[in-house]
């Protein structure tokens, strides 16, 4: 006779019962096959008990530690949001410092006996990209853009020794208009008068006119402004140049801008 060991209770109850049905089946003369067949039928039903027991502590062990998984979830969060920060920071800094598209937003403005400064932005809300003080008179570009065509040229050394950074953030230029020499130009940052003055014209897309000078800027004028939509064209790393865009093509002033490293 067979020795079965019971694993668990349930087993242990499951196997005297099956023992006793078998004395009972016995009994009454079931032969060989009818015991071997009920072997087999114990063996896997055994098998199975103890895969489902197993099943089950397993199941027991990966469902202990919510707690765990919860401070697992809670670090993914913030480093994802650490990360999403870091990629913001920097896609700002990229816009600007110089991050254009082949569209951008110009702005000429200065005092009438002041000098002229432009700027040009992403879009008429963001940082200026690119904002340069021309020692060139504002009322004298004024009478150049009478003429109807303006091209203004700014070039910058290349420096010997040192690897060339972007174009857009050379500090010293010098400047042309119309061919002729006109002082130099500098890159500056925007500071809170040179903001005031491009809020002021934010809702304008495109024109020019005048904005009422302020109580320390008086001896000065007024404010001028001209402001337009200027396609950007980049030609290599030590050239861009900015066209005016005129939608109407009504005939008015042409105005380009070229930056060159020499």
């Amino acid at each position: 006779m067979r020795t079965i060991m019971a694993r668990t209770p349930h087993e242990s109850s499951f196997s005297f019962s099956k023992r006793h049905f078998q004395r009972i089946i016995g009994k009454g003369g079931g032969g060989e096959e009818r015991k071997n067949g009920d072997g087999k039928a114990e063996d896997e039903f055994l098998a199975f008990s103890n895969s489902s027991s197993n099943g089950c502590e397993d199941e027991a062990v990966g469902a202990a530690p919510p707690a765990a998984r919860k401070r697992g979830a809670s670090s993914a969060a913030v480093a994802v949001s650490r990360f999403r920060s870091v990629i913001a920071a920097a896609i700002a800094r990229r816009h600007r410092l110089g991050g254009l598209g082949p569209r951008v937003t110009g702005t000429l403005f200065g005092h009438r006996r002041g000098h002229v400064h432009f700027a040009f932005q992403v879009d008429p809300r963001s940082c200026p990209a690119l904002l340069i003080e021309l020692a060139t008179p504002t009322s004298t570009l004024v009478r150049e853009m009478a003429s109807g065509l303006v091209r203004i040229a700014l070039e910058c050394e290349r420096r010997d020794g040192k690897a060339a950074g972007k174009l857009l953030e050379e500090p010293l230029w010098r400047a042309y208009c119309n061919g002729k020499k006109c002082g130099y130009a500098v890159r500056r940052e925007c500071g809170p008068a040179d903001w005031r003055v491009l809020r002021a014209v934010e809702p304008v897309s495109m024109g020019a006119g005048v904005l009422p000078g302020d109580g320390g800027s008086s001896s000065e004028g007024e404010m001028m402004y001209m402001r337009a939509r200027f396609e950007r064209v980049v030609g290599s790393k030590d050239s861009e140049a900015f066209y005016m865009m005129n939608p109407d093509n009504n005939g008015g002033p042409e105005l380009s801008i070229y930056l060159l490293r020499v």
